[in-house]
């Protein structure tokens, strides 16, 4: 099964070439969709030098309209069986893909998540970050009654249909509460697996803060209730 691996790129100069060596280094069917969220460090030039590269696709805003709007474009262009989300930093390691993927491949599961707090190892950061992200996790689970450990993870990987019934509209963040509304609304399968993380602190890039917090909360509900 071929397998599309979908990154959103914004001011990642410094990581995004190692994640790339890193994803087409894997001895697996696969295409990397690349979408550059209008970035002004000189990720852009970087890409420009991947465009001719085989299994590289690759896709540009003019304008910067946050993670959603990034992976909107980069669902639009895969054709591959499945996806993974995957992030430009470093924080996730793509050698962990086949984890990821044996639920899916065994026939288990539709979707699984990489949760960062089912005992792999990870680098020590923010407590409050930690009480943040379970705090919305727990939210999460309580308006769609699934028990994830943890929603907010870029690594999510799903079989291709799974787009088909879930559309993304969120523009920053609020992709990833919108995304496990969606999911667990048209009941797929869902499954989590352990994996790494190697979290960066603000001075080396790290870009969410307490605002997308909030916003996720207001994402959940809206798209729990109203959608």
């Amino acid at each position: 099964m071929k397998l599309s691996v979908v990154m959103p790129v914004y001011n990642e100069k410094k990581t995004m070439e190692e994640v790339i060596r890193r994803v087409l280094g894997l001895a697996m069917e696969k295409e990397l969709v690349i979408v550059d969220d209008a970035s002004t460090d000189g990720t852009r030039e970087i890409l420009a030098r991947y465009e001719n590269t085989p299994h590289v696709r690759i896709f540009y805003h003019e304008k910067n309209q946050g993670k959603g709007a990034a992976l909107q474009t980069g669902f639009r262009g895969v054709t591959g069986d499945l996806v993974v989300i995957q992030d430009a930093d470093l924080e996730y390691d793509p050698k962990e893909y086949p984890d990821l993927l044996e639920p899916i491949l065994d026939g288990r599961a539709d979707v699984v998540y990489g949760s960062r707090f089912l005992g792999g190892p990870h680098r020590v950061l923010y407590y409050w970050h930690y009480v943040g992200n379970c705090f919305l996790t727990m939210l999460s689970n309580m308006l769609s009654n699934i028990n994830l450990t943890d929603m907010e993870t870029c690594y999510k990987a799903f079989r291709r249909e799974v787009l088909d019934k879930v559309e993304i509209r969120s523009r920053r963040f609020g992709c990833e509460p919108e995304f496990t509304m969606k999911v667990a609304k048209h009941k797929f399968r869902i499954y989590e697996v352990p994996i790494s993380y190697s979290g960066r602190s603000y001075e080396e890039g790290k870009k969410i803060t307490w605002k997308d917090g909030l916003a996720a909360i207001f994402t959940m509900i809206y798209y729990r209730f109203f959608d």
